[in-house]
């Protein structure tokens, strides 16, 4: 079984704990055949509302070239970056990007509300009614649908993101099933631009987004799916991805993409 994740985070990131060659070396004790290291590249900093247009492209090269030193021969290592709050601000994210080195795999996400809700970071989510979380869940579908209309990028992540925050937060199990007409409008967008969705296995707190929300994405004519473990540590990296592989094999899934130089490779799922 040829085995990718293509989310995880090193030093580079804010929260990362690992070096890129770490990660590597962890990636290959788990028997995966590649990965795309996705650190966090957004328009503004974290926890704050500061604007932000720089990224340290050079450390995250040097680490890369290490990784690819170290452990290229017996893995194969792509680039990336998670483009984290490009709907506060395309022109900054623009910048980002172009202001660093070709990446292979871009992901799309959204963390935090909209400057109406002042930008509120969703880990902050705590325990409230229905209108509290509606409030957000809500905010956090306008701010994905203003995501993939802009669309320069290549796969959207951890959609529903909301959830895990209001699963590990305030225990509780929530689904956006009353949501589906807006998914189906983000996937209206998404799907003729190409743009992929990713399948995050959250670290263990169950998929995101769930699997009859993958389901609708290819009935509606998605095709791009990509696996990430959104790995800080080494204990995630490809946490459940096989597990994964599996079950959407199960529902009808023949492919899974992995990307060079931001174009798919469709490998057998």
């Amino acid at each position: 079984m040829y085995l990718g994740d293509y989310h995880m985070h090193s030093t580079c990131s804010p929260d990362g704990n690992l070096t890129m060659a770490q990660l590597a070396q962890s990636a290959i004790e788990k028997g995966l055949q590649e990965i795309c290291i996705t650190d966090h590249v957004d328009t503004i900093r974290w926890f704050t509302f500061e604007p932000r247009t720089d990224f340290d492209w050079a450390e995250a090269q040097r680490q890369y070239e290490e990784a690819q030193r170290l452990y290229g021969d017996r893995l194969t290592i792509r680039l990336g970056a998670e483009l984290g709050e490009a709907a506060l601000s395309f022109e900054r994210a623009e910048i980002l990007l172009q202001s660093g080195p070709a990446l292979d795999y871009v992901i799309g996400s959204v963390h935090n509300a909209s400057e109406k809700l002042n930008t509120f970071d969703y880990c902050f989510i705590e325990k409230g009614d229905d209108a509290y979380y509606n409030t957000y869940i809500e905010d956090y579908l306008a701010q994905t649908r203003k995501l993939v209309g802009w669309g320069k990028f290549h796969a959207l992540g951890h959609l529903t993101l909301p959830l895990r925050y209001i699963r590990n937060n305030a225990g509780l199990e929530l689904t956006f099933d009353r949501w589906m007409d807006r998914i189906e409008d983000i996937f209206s967008v998404m799907i003729p631009k190409g743009i992929g969705l990713e399948l995050n296995t959250n670290r263990g707190g169950g998929p995101l987004p769930a699997i009859n929300i993958l389901r609708r994405y290819r009935e509606m004519g998605g095709e791009i799916i990509t696996f990430g473990s959104d790995a800080h540590t080494a204990e995630y990296v490809g946490f459940q991805i096989p597990h994964y592989r599996q079950v959407l094999r199960q529902d009808g899934w023949k492919y899974f993409a992995a990307f060079e130089k931001g174009e798919p490779i469709f490998r057998e799922m």
